[in-house]
């Protein structure tokens, strides 16, 4: 049986990676397929042969029945405008789909996953990402299939177009009055806010620098006030992290978890945020992993700070 949900395959440079992935997606046999291809860049002479290598790959490789569109850039584009302008086209054709990068390998059970949510989800206006990654360890943050999160991962993901439409690619709201006080109300601690706050800073006042996309992702759904899922189990293994990934080098490998089965969904009765999960996942993906050795230290003082100031604020004042 044949997946019905479009499915989104954004691809470049690497072969070998994209052939497997691929093959994942040939094996859900989509009934949609969009593919979204930078162009070659003109300073590295071997990307013109796997740029070609690439599109070969989808264009000798859909043998099921599946209509194949595509979208692809003559020239470089970059990372950050080649994949919003990919999706922004993406959306403008389908009204929802399931989003896979050449290196995101997913569990089986990832199309049915996300088909199932996208379905449940579609006029609920508060959740506006349907994310695959868990990077919570061996610690069970629920007893259901997924949770409730503020943080969007992207290595294997799905939205709407409803969504998609709100993405903000140049966080151009950012300076607007009272967009900081509603974003900072999405975080959790000192340090969190910080962090964000000095990216947003980063993003809106020195655009031209900026190479990727995701941040504005986040930025967009939490302008919105939007939760994004996360499942028990994660169901993508990022399989391009090392020096050749555009933004995870060797110092993400920590990140590099094995896929896992999901089965039948067991879905959480409300929907509210799960705060630990989040806590963890601000301390361990973005500031234990980012690639600046001085601000991972800054970060984890800061992070150890605050703990040790909540628990003497806790010991002088219990609760009754």
């Amino acid at each position: 049986m044949s997946l019905q949900t479009p499915v989104v395959f954004m691809v470049f440079n690497r072969p070998e990676t994209t052939a497997r992935v691929f093959e994942s997606i040939r094996q859900a046999r989509p009934s949609r397929l969009l593919v979204i291809c930078d162009g070659p860049r003109s300073h590295v002479p071997a990307d013109a042969g796997n740029v070609a290598q690439v599109r070969e790959i989808i264009d000798r490789g859909v043998d099921w029945a599946c209509e194949v569109l595509t979208n692809y850039a003559p020239q470089n584009m970059g990372c950050r405008d080649r994949v919003a302008s990919g999706l922004n086209w993406a959306f403008s054709v389908v009204e929802e789909a399931i989003i896979l990068e050449d290196d995101c390998l997913p569990d089986p059970s990832f199309f049915p996953y996300c088909e199932e949510l996208l379905e449940r989800y579609r006029e609920d206006e508060r959740v506006m990402h349907i994310g695959s990654n868990n990077f919570q360890g061996w610690r069970r943050r629920t007893k259901d299939s997924y949770y409730f999160s503020k943080y969007n991962h992207i290595w294997g993901w799905a939205t709407w177009r409803r969504a998609w439409q709100k993405y903000d690619a140049t966080v151009a709201s950012w300076t607007q009055p009272g967009i900081r006080e509603r974003i900072i109300r999405s975080f959790d601690s000192d340090a969190e806010a910080e962090y964000w706050l000095d990216k947003f800073d980063w993003i809106s006042g020195r655009f031209e620098e900026v190479t990727t996309w995701d941040y504005q992702w986040t930025y967009s759904c939490w302008l919105n006030e939007a939760l994004s899922i996360s499942p028990a189990r994660n169901l993508v293994t990022n399989i391009g992290i090392g020096n050749e990934s555009t933004h995870s080098g060797e110092y993400a490998k920590k990140m590099q978890i094995p896929a896992r089965h999901l089965g039948k969904l067991r879905h959480p009765v409300s929907l509210e945020r799960n705060v630990a999960a989040d806590r963890f996942t601000f301390e361990f993906v973005y500031t234990y992993q980012d690639p600046n050795p001085w601000l991972r230290n800054y970060y984890r003082a800061k992070i150890a700070l605050g703990s040790a100031k909540n628990k003497l604020l806790a010991a002088l004042f219990p609760r009754k």
